[in-house]
């Protein structure tokens, strides 16, 4: 379900803001239900996670990381050879076909 912004509508004008978890199909709240307040909802851009471009992402993907984690990392060099780049150091430095 998603999580909506609702901002208090007071008498010197905006109020504070609050979080409200909503269907999608639930129609947009129009006052507090313990106090009766007027409220309005806010637009806010959506919090999506990403599989890709984030900072994040790509510290997970550092080799560094990989190797704390046990991960042994590879990236092809061309023609079925592949080229250790991070990892562990018993396995091999240059995979290719036999």
């Amino acid at each position: 379900m998603p999580i909506y912004v609702y901002q208090i509508i007071t008498p010197e004008g905006d109020g504070p803001t609050f979080e409200i978890m909503q269907r999608l199909d639930e129609p947009a709240l129009t006052h507090l239900p313990h106090s009766g307040e007027p409220i309005r909802r806010i637009v806010t851009a959506p919090n999506l996670p990403l599989k890709h471009g984030t900072s994040a992402q790509k510290s997970k993907l550092d080799p560094a990381n990989l190797a704390q984690h046990g991960f042994t990392r590879y990236e092809k060099e061309g023609a079925g050879r592949y080229v250790k780049t991070a990892g562990d150091t018993h396995a091999p430095s240059v995979l290719k076909p036999s």
